[in-house]
């Protein structure tokens, strides 16, 4: 030897005086690329960055998922003015995806619209439900947000809404 100490002793020197305690990722599974992918480089940098990908979703996708999310973005909405708005406004963007000319591969995936006036008409039951309610909950006091109906509710109303008639056989 040429009088320096050899790696295995360092290491065995190290880890008597604890210098391997507490390393982050200790007791984690490498996060290792698949050879693959060939877009490992973009998947690890859009998570080591906490990038939203929403931004990169389809249109179609993007249209779908807001449509989802209805029952709880129109509870908040307190005129039935503001309700019809947001629904037209959806409309309007899914016949314009429609229209939108196809680049590359198409998408087997179609946004559809709402029907208006089905969705007014269930949120005007749904705060007239969540109204009463409250009133019977606790008589007497009444609450500034009575009349916003609760998620099951929305849940409920959407599902008997969007619900397709059983055919006969």
């Amino acid at each position: 030897m040429d009088g320096r100490p050899n790696v295995e002793a360092q290491i065995r020197a190290a880890q008597e005086r604890g210098d391997f305690d507490d390393l982050p990722g200790a007791g984690k599974p490498l996060e290792l690329p698949s050879v693959y992918d060939p877009d490992w480089w973009v998947k690890s940098y859009v998570r080591r960055e906490g990038i939203d990908t929403s931004a990169l979703v389809h249109p179609t996708i993007a249209l779908r998922r807001e449509a989802d999310t209805f029952p709880e973005s129109l509870a908040e909405l307190t005129s039935e003015e503001q309700v019809r708005a947001v629904l037209e406004d959806f409309n309007q963007r899914v016949v314009a995806e429609w229209r939108r000319p196809v680049a590359g591969p198409s998408l087997p995936v179609v946004a559809r619209q709402v029907v208006v006036e089905s969705m007014v008409e269930g949120w005007r039951a749904l705060r007239a439900d969540a109204g009463r309610a409250e009133r019977e909950a606790a008589p007497g006091m009444a609450r500034a947000d009575a009349a916003t109906p609760s998620p099951g509710a929305w849940r409920r109303l959407v599902a008997r809404l969007t619900a397709r008639p059983r055919r006969s056989r």
